[in-house]
């Protein structure tokens, strides 16, 4: 009988990632990091459902502000990373790992209009809430994976804000700095090649 924890799309290249094939997903990636040393990454989360109030310096100061309050009081739903060498060639077979964290939205905070078209994309809320990822132990595997702390190591992204700060979030098991040049600093340590 097939697992259903081990679905993968139409072509194969992709496997969705849940509680009960955490570990064994992260083996396989551990395999492949050192000739597949380039990571394509996204995250789904709930939006942003708070602004910050008071004085800032500028713009930039805002926006930070918005993201970290924002990171701090929401979770993260989904994280993908594709893998492919510095020439772009995929890694064969499966090459796509899509992380499906536990989400409860009875309990869990989120911007309406986010959930909506993220279920319109596909995600099931019902299978999140029963067998998601639970962020410590995805957190714990990601730190002996070989794919963070590492300079051999390049990630690639699209306004990648929000991305890598659920990921810093989780890595820290913490809230993030309040200030943005303490949250690039750790972001340079954690992810020191970032394209974005």
């Amino acid at each position: 009988m097939d697992d259903p924890f081990k679905k993968l799309d139409s072509n194969g290249f992709i496997t969705n990632v849940w509680a009960e094939n955490l570990e064994e997903e992260f083996a396989k990636i551990r395999q492949i990091v050192e000739k597949y040393p380039v990571i394509s990454m996204d995250t789904e989360f709930p939006g942003v459902v708070a602004r910050p109030t008071g004085q800032f310096r500028n713009t930039s100061e805002y926006h930070y502000q918005t993201l970290r309050i924002n990171v701090d009081i929401l979770k993260v739903i989904q994280l993908g990373m594709t893998f492919s060498d510095e020439e772009g060639n995929l890694a064969p077979g499966v090459c796509t790992w899509q992380f499906n964290f536990k989400f409860d939205l009875t309990e869990d905070v989120y911007a309406k209009d986010s959930i909506d078209l993220l279920v319109r994309s596909g995600i099931d809320f019902q299978k999140s809430k029963a067998h998601g990822v639970d962020v410590n132990k995805f957190a714990e595997l990601l730190m002996s994976s070989g794919i963070v702390l590492d300079e051999r190591i390049k990630w690639v992204a699209f306004h990648s804000g929000y991305d890598f700060a659920y990921l810093l979030k989780l890595l820290q098991c913490k809230e993030l700095p309040a200030d943005e040049s303490e949250f690039f600093e750790l972001l340079r340590m954690y992810f020191p090649n970032i394209y974005d």
